[in-house]
């Protein structure tokens, strides 16, 4: 039985003040008009979960010798202690290929019987074709592929989009992923922005289930006014690759780190309470937290602001720092793994990132 319940259409303005402001008054990324839709999609489970890291450990002591990063910044203004970094030619398609193979022998189904892949990714091996296809190839599958891209947000706008196929009926056994190879678009030279990112995958398979499982309520939201808060300026067709350009750096990440944090607390802060009320839940009902493994400055101070116990936060960004598409579903098998999760458990998962982007739901398990 699947439940699609109510979609809340009601849109609550909020006004900001800075000196730069958009057509609606707004200060780009500062403060969005910040929708109230949400929805509900019950019926579903996830039936396996696998993730891979590379085998490459990065530690702030190397990046201190390699590049002159400051190792202690990097922890008291991070929280990460190290990351996994893709070696020469492994590319985004191969960690997803591996956390695949893992969901697929952890669900114990057969790969013939998957007929739906979404990728979740803004790192693609390259621009044509899509990662998901070339992920398809090598695991032999028989469906449909396609990308999404919304960078951190990634896997839970792959997860929510192929949750509704399997919802419809239109595909009986979906395989999600999200994986990101960051070491291969930020800046070494950039000593704030580089140590934050790591490579990783994890991935998930979506399937059928009871009726109290799945999304009790969730929300996908953007606010394409922040989008120069946190972009990748040239190697599109507005702005193609050129040697000035490259010798610029405009091809790397680039991010206004201070107005970031305070977006993605304020948001976090926002979509959370929004998502608890509309599925007519509190912090205390929450097993699990599973948020975006961003900066343990950004969980700590939305956590404090919501009064999230620390216990119910499961972190692993001091071993593998930002990871993007890759975080939330690597949390999830970490958790899996360490018998953090029960049938029956309200997890609460939350993306945000590029775009700006996120997705916020609570998973009845």
């Amino acid at each position: 039985m699947f439940v699609a319940a109510r979609n809340e259409n009601n849109w609550s303005p909020r006004v900001a003040i800075g000196s730069i402001t958009d057509s609606v008054g707004r200060t780009p990324g500062e403060r969005p008009l910040f929708s109230r839709r949400t929805s509900s999609l019950l019926g579903i489970q996830l039936v396996g979960c696998g993730s891979y890291v590379p085998d490459v450990v990065v530690t702030n002591e190397d990046l201190n010798r390699q590049y002159g990063c400051d190792a202690n910044w990097i922890v008291q203004r991070t929280g990460i202690c190290e990351r996994r970094h893709a070696p020469p030619g492994m590319a985004t398609s191969d960690l997803c290929v591996e956390a695949a193979r893992r969901a697929i022998e952890d669900a114990s189904v057969d790969p013939a019987d998957i007929d739906l892949l979404v990728v979740g990714t803004f790192t693609p091996d390259q621009q044509c074709p899509s990662t998901a296809c070339l992920v398809q190839d090598r695991l032999g599958l028989d469906c449909p592929a396609f990308d999404t891209v919304a960078a951190c947000a990634g896997f839970m706008y792959a997860m929510t989009t192929a949750a509704q196929f399997v919802a419809a009926g239109t595909a009986k056994l979906a395989l999600v992923v999200g994986a990101d190879c960051m070491s291969r678009i930020v800046n070494p030279a950039d000593q704030k922005i580089f140590p934050l990112f790591g490579d990783g995958a994890g991935a998930v398979l979506v399937s059928r289930g009871s009726s109290d499982q799945g999304l009790v309520c969730y929300q996908l939201g953007a606010d394409g006014s922040g989008g120069p808060l946190l972009d990748r300026p040239a190697g599109g067709t507005r702005t193609p690759i050129s040697s000035a350009n490259l010798e610029a750096g405009e091809h790397y990440l680039q991010m206004d780190g201070r107005n970031v944090f305070k977006w993605a607390v304020r948001m976090l802060v926002d979509t959370i309470e929004l998502v608890l009320e509309k599925s007519d839940r509190s912090v205390h009902d929450i097993s699990l937290f599973l948020l975006h493994q961003a900066n343990i400055r950004i969980i700590k101070a939305a956590a404090d602001q919501l009064n999230i116990p620390e216990e119910k936060l499961f972190v692993n960004l001091d071993r593998y720092g930002n990871t993007s598409a890759g975080s939330i579903p690597l949390v999830l098998d970490e958790a899996l793994k360490a018998g953090r999760i029960e049938r029956g458990d309200d997890l609460l998962m939350c993306g945000f990132g590029a775009g700006l982007t996120w997705g916020t739901g609570v998973f009845r398990w």
